[in-house]
């Protein structure tokens, strides 16, 4: 019996018009689309598609013109800034493009930051903060400072620090950006693992074709539309990393 996909993120007739001078700029032009739970999905679309205005909505961090998004069960454009806040807080987990590590804290306590504004206690934030770093592989660099380590390094901590206040929805903007292309793999199939292993729903924008096929479903947006819904079924993927690492 197949498991119904419970909806995490609804898009319904989204709009988001920019006044430039006198012209109307529609970075966002009607765009509909439902996006599930455990699932990874790609945004992918040339500069000025409208991809980082979406991720924004979807983020709470610009308001629509018109339309509805609605989290979780819950209608975020209709959030208050508080609200907005409070939410991001519970909910969300974010992964930049560059790191964001404070350079004066080390791994642990980068990843624990975010449980400090829960007020979580402090011996609790560093088991927690522990327990992702292994998850992302980095038990040896438990105290490296982020000068210390490699982008790759620096970007799982970041994963890792997304992760650790157990988001429901993890938002990824151009997350390899900054990495060279063995280590973008690297970092694309450990966090599609993480998504699948933890059940939570990974979105990540990109504008490259190659790296969003790394992802369970593709959407491609152009000059503010959504144009295609793409699939990909990964069922076999990890045994395929295995069977190329043994050629290689």
């Amino acid at each position: 019996m197949e498991e119904k996909r419970i909806p995490i993120i609804q898009v319904k007739n989204l709009y988001k018009i920019y006044r430039v001078g006198t012209n109307r700029v529609r970075a966002l032009d009607g765009v509909d689309f439902t996006m599930y739970k455990g699932e990874f999905c790609a945004i992918v679309g040339p500069s000025g598609s409208g991809k980082s205005t979406l991720l924004n909505m979807l983020a709470g961090l610009e308001k629509p013109t018109k339309g509805e998004i609605v989290i979780a069960g819950r209608h975020i454009e209709a959030m208050t800034e508080n609200q907005l806040v409070a939410f991001r807080r519970e909910h969300v987990g974010f992964i930049f493009q560059s790191y964001n590590l404070l350079k004066t804290l080390n791994a642990v306590e980068n990843v624990a930051l975010p449980l400090s504004f829960r007020g979580i206690p402090k011996k609790i934030r560093m088991e927690k903060a522990r327990k992702y770093l292994k998850l992302v592989g980095l038990e040896k660099q438990m105290k490296h400072m982020a000068n210390e380590m490699s982008g790759g390094q620096q970007q799982r901590v970041g994963i890792a620090r997304a992760l650790v206040v157990n988001p429901k929805i993890i938002f990824a903007d151009e997350p390899t950006g900054n990495l060279d292309s063995k280590t973008t793999m690297e970092v694309l199939k450990l966090m599609r693992r993480i998504v699948r292993e933890q059940n939570q729903t990974l979105v990540m924008v990109t504008h490259d074709n190659y790296l969003a096929t790394f992802a369970d479903r593709q959407f491609h947006i152009v000059d503010g539309k959504i144009l295609k819904i793409e699939e990909q079924h990964h069922e076999d993927a990890e045994h395929e990393d295995t069977e190329r690492g043994q050629e290689a």
